[in-house]
């Protein structure tokens, strides 16, 4: 008979494995962006709403609580790195999979951003979608896995709140 995977090591095995895909992903791209792609910074059109622009974003989404003052990227680490241990107190409550993969993509994508604004000061964006003239910020991988992250982590918590919530006929 196969031993079966205890929840918690499988959910652990979810966290880091998401994390470290959407870390290194981001990373690598980055990379790529930074030291090929844009040497020198240049917008490059993709498609008809999409370019490729380099941009450093010293905030946080969109560049709320942005500033230039040379504490704000140590502070906006540290307030990134709070929510991570949250995440991963949160993991060791709620061990299903899609919770632990959501909670991983976060992670991840934080850890990601996390790095940039050590390394630089500020984090390194390069995705420009637009339409009718109107340009979203520009975003780069580690917002994406945080952005999925945050969605899966609501359709999940949603589908948990959903069947634990008494049916009317369950109810006296």
């Amino acid at each position: 008979m196969a031993k079966e995977i205890p929840k918690a090591r499988l959910a652990w095995s979810w966290v880091a494995a998401t994390a470290v895909l959407a870390f290194v992903l981001d990373q690598t791209t980055k990379w790529w962006v930074l030291t090929h792609l844009m040497n020198p910074p240049r917008v490059i059109p993709v498609t008809p709403f999409f370019n490729l622009v380099l941009g450093w974003n010293r905030g946080v989404s969109f560049g709320l609580l942005s500033a230039d003052h040379p504490a704000t990227p140590w502070l906006l680490s540290c307030l990134a790195l709070t929510v991570i241990v949250g995440l991963v107190v949160w993991t060791a409550r709620d061990r299903r999979p899609g919770m632990a993969a959501s909670i991983g993509l976060i992670a991840g994508g934080a850890l990601g951003n996390v790095v940039d604004r050590l390394r630089h000061g500020a984090v390194t964006d390069f995705l420009d979608f637009y339409v009718a003239g109107y340009h979203w910020p520009a975003f780069n991988l580690a917002d994406t896995a945080i952005f999925v992250g945050v969605a899966l982590l609501l359709l999940v918590g949603g589908l948990h709140e959903s069947a634990d919530a008494p049916t009317s006929a369950s109810r006296p």
